[in-house]
Parts: structure tokens; sequence; C-alpha cells
């Protein structure tokens, strides 16, 4: 079985607990896109992991692998291994692969993103990790693979091939040249190779060799899908497509393998950095969902900016990941809160809309129109069954699958495992 999970709105939607209540179940759970410009909490009884590069399954027996259509920072994947490692948690090479081909973020790729952040009049709020930069390389073919990374020799020549032309940018955007041959750093990262060269391996064949033999096979992608780079909400987008198509071109799996795809859907919807957010809320209720929430983002520790339900980008998810089922989280959050309120469609100069218009400038003009539901005053946190959750939650459930037209298979109450079941 080869599952594929996504997030459905901005990021941020819970796809790392659900991955790892999931895992349990999979042979291999693989990371399929983005950088370590993502992030995902785990919590396990008292123990919280924050990782931006591992894929969730680490805590059971599933093998976990790195894809090549990530970009792979190694300083921070090393960092992550060794924060496990503290905590009684060994990722050796039979537990984690990374592939050869994964495209290696490299000091002068962060320089570059830092400094064009800085110059652009119009922020699109990048992490600055230069994960757009490395990603410019694979496509452009002057990127530096893990394959290079893991052999000096190969590693400095490729460097020496590549250093001229990024001098020249890190100089026209006003910075520093020096650094894309500086030796202190040069040297970090032939011992980052040195001890990353044992988890080199070929993805796509553990998968497809793994699906041959009737193993379970679950893709986790970072981000959400309106970050997409081609179908989100340019500018305001990450460098990767975040949709569940591209983990069959990113991993290397035919589409006819995919038996799943399940959205990650929150209860509300949240957004760090700039860019259209139709049903944002300014005031004290938006304030509360996003301190009930700790709506701050795993990676920057940026607040993000919060809003109601909103089916109409709900709607577009669906249609660009095929979604089979959808994980609604954090329903606990909206506790306290009367009238519940969900987006169904918009207004825009007079006309109203059930589908998001294509142009960002439109949707960022875009003005909600709602259908009120009752709220409840229970707290969530300890319900176990969907049949004991208060009636308004169960009704606000139902109304959103209905609404949605794909069956919600899981709900999440909560942060811990414990607190995800089935509907």
């Amino acid at each position: 079985m080869f599952t594929i999970i996504t997030g459905a709105q901005f990021g941020d939607e819970g796809k790392g607990k659900v991955v790892d209540l999931m895992s349990g179940d999979y042979d291999l759970v693989v990371r399929f896109q983005g950088g370590n410009n993502a992030g995902h909490t785990v919590k396990v009884g008292e123990d919280v992991y924050k990782l931006h590069l591992i894929p969730s399954g680490f805590l059971l027996d599933s093998r976990v692998l790195i894809g090549p259509g990530t970009v792979v920072n190694p300083e921070v994947l090393v960092r992550e291994i060794d924060m496990l490692a503290e905590g009684g948690i060994e990722l050796g090479p039979e537990k984690l692969g990374i592939d050869a081909k994964a495209s290696i973020i490299m000091p002068y790729h962060i320089e570059l993103d830092g400094l064009r952040e800085s110059k652009r009049t119009e922020k699109i709020g990048t992490t600055k990790r230069g994960i757009g930069f490395a990603y410019i390389d694979k496509v452009a073919r002057d990127e530096i693979r893990m394959y290079d990374l893991v052999n000096r020799e190969r590693f400095l020549k490729r460097l020496e091939e590549l250093a001229p032309s990024k001098e020249a940018a890190i100089k026209q955007f006003g910075g520093d040249p020096s650094m894309v041959m500086d030796e202190a750093l040069i040297d970090k990262y032939v011992e980052l190779g040195k001890r990353l060269a044992p988890y080199m391996t070929d993805v796509s064949y553990e998968i497809n060799k793994a699906l041959e033999d009737g193993k379970n096979v679950l893709a986790e992608g970072a981000q959400g899908t309106h970050l997409d780079v081609i179908h989100g909400t340019q500018k305001f987008v990450t460098s990767s497509s975040t949709i569940a198509g591209s983990a069959c071109a990113n991993l290397g799996v035919g589409p006819t393998k995919v038996d799943d795809v399940l959205g990650i859907v929150k209860a509300y919807i949240t957004r760090v950095g700039e860019g259209p957010l139709p049903t944002e809320l300014t005031d004290d209720v938006g304030k509360q969902i996003q301190e009930v929430g700790g709506e701050f983002g795993t990676t920057t520790g940026r607040s993000r900016r919060c809003g109601w339900f909103d089916l109409p980008l709900l709607k577009k998810a669906t249609y660009l990941n095929g979604y089979t089922s959808v994980a609604l989280t954090k329903l606990d959050v909206l506790s306290n809160l009367d009238p519940i309120r969900v987006c169904v469609s918009y207004e825009l100069e007079g006309h109203i809309l059930g589908y998001p218009p294509e142009d960002t400038a439109e949707l960022a003009n875009c003005k909600p129109v709602y259908e009120d539901l009752p709220g409840w005053d229970n707290d969530l946190t300890g319900v176990k069954e969907f049949a004991d959750l208060p009636q308004a939650a169960k009704d606000y459930v139902l109304y959103l699958e209905a609404r949605m037209g794909v069956p919600i298979e899981y709900i999440s109450v909560g942060p811990a495992r414990e607190q995800t079941f089935k509907k």
C-alpha cells in the first residue's frame, strides 16, 4: 500500500502528529519535498521532538527516508540525529536513508536568501534557510548533491566549478563573496559529508522494491497545498511542489502505485508570513485561537495568522491532491467560541465565488461569506472517540465533512499521540 499525506491549507496543519500515529502500520516513511524551512512537532508522553528534516515515523519500527526531491542542510540533519541520540533514539543507517540525488543546501544559498529578501520592496516571508536558492541550482543543474558531498575530492572539484558564479551573485547583492570558499565552512561540510556517507541510498529503488514485496509506504509532504510553487498563492509560496502528485515525481514512483491520499486540515486556518488569508481574524477571537492553539512556527517561532475555516480553499486543495480522506486537527482549540463561523464562498466586486480566483491579488481582495454554527464550552482534550464529543462539536465535524465531500477519517483534540482518534 502506498499512501501520500499532504497539508490541505498553508502548512502547520499537524502532519507530523498524524504521520507519527499512522507510521506503526507502514514499513517506510518518506519525505518527498521541501527542506528545513518546514517543521513538525511530535509529542509522545512528556517527550517533545521538534524536527525539520527527519520524517516523523522514526519513533516506531518504520525505516525513514529523505527523498531526492528534498533539499538538505547537512548541518541541520546531523544536529537532529544527535538531538535524538541524546534522547535515547538512535538513527543509524539501518533506520534512516538519504537519497544520493538530494540537493545540498550550501552556506552561499543561505547568504543569498537573506540578501535577496532584504532587497525586496514587497517581502515574501522567506525563512532565509536557503531553500529557494538550492532549488534554483537544482533546476539550473548547478547543484551539489548528496553524492558529491560524501566524496571529498568530488565535492571540492564541484565547489570550485560553481564558486565564481556564486561569488558574483553575492557581490551583486552587496554581500561578502569570500564566504563561498571560506576554509572553515568547507572543512565543516567535508566532515558532514563523512558523517552522512553511510546513510546514502537510492530512495526510488527502496520504495518500489518495498511495494513489490507487499510492504506499506507512507509519503510525507512538507508545508501545505496553497504554498505550492505552481498552484499556490504566487508569489507568497514555497520553492517546491507540495501537492500529492509531487510525491510520485520527487520520489520516482509511478502514479498507478498510489492507493490513498490523506489531507491534513485544521479545524480553522492559519498562515505564517505574507500572502492572502481571506478569513483572517485580527480581533480578540483571532488572538484566542492563536494563544489556545499555540500558533507559533516550529521553524521560525513566528506567530501564525489565524482565521475561520475556508471551504473554497479546501475545495481547491481537494481538486489539486485528489484526497480520499481527511484528518481534522485541533478541534479542541475552537472550544469556548460561539458562534463558530465557516467561509462558504467569497464576495469579489459584487460577484459571489465558490472557488478561489487564480490571481493572488484578487484572492487578497475577496471578502468571506460565512455560515454560522453553534459553539461548545466543553474541554475536548480528554475525548477518546467521536461519540463522546459534545453535540455541537459533532455537528461541526459532520457539517465540514458534508461540505468538503471527503470523509473525515481522523480527529485530533491535542498534541499527544493518544489525543488523535479515528472518526
